[in-house]
């Protein structure tokens, strides 16, 4: 890599309810797509400071990071995406930020290949952190 190169990275929590069932939101940008919470890293943050904000912007809550389960390189956004395991703290409702339409748990089976993939890594977590290319 070039000084000048530029580099995403982002970071991404896995949280799931009493089902087992994974929390993704459905942005109002781009393609519109469901994913899981977070996103980019802002310059100078650290990825848990990331998924922190991330999480406070998009839900309005705050999370507990448990651990880090895979860091993963997708070739269509030249980016490594950091996948962690993560839980609410506390109780209270989720809150969309304008960046979302909606939220919904989903049980494995309806999850995208690629995003099957990293929860499944994550879920599974047996103290190694999993790495990937897509």
């Amino acid at each position: 890599m070039g000084f000048d190169d530029t580099y995403k990275l982002s970071a991404h929590a896995v949280i799931t309810n009493d089902a087992g069932d994974v929390l993704q939101v459905r942005a109002t940008y781009a393609d519109k797509s469901w994913g899981l919470p977070g996103g980019a890293l802002d310059l100078g943050e650290t990825i848990h400071e990331a998924l922190h904000r991330e999480c406070r912007e998009e839900l309005g809550r705050d999370i507990v990071i448990d651990y880090l389960s895979g860091v993963y390189y997708h070739r269509v956004y030249n980016s490594h995406v950091f996948i962690f395991r993560a839980h609410f703290k506390g109780n209270g409702e989720i809150r969309l930020s304008s960046e979302h339409s909606s939220y919904d748990y989903f049980p494995l089976v309806e999850l995208t290949p690629v995003q099957r993939v990293r929860v499944v890594d994550c879920l599974q977590f047996s103290g190694e952190v999993r790495s990937a290319k897509f």
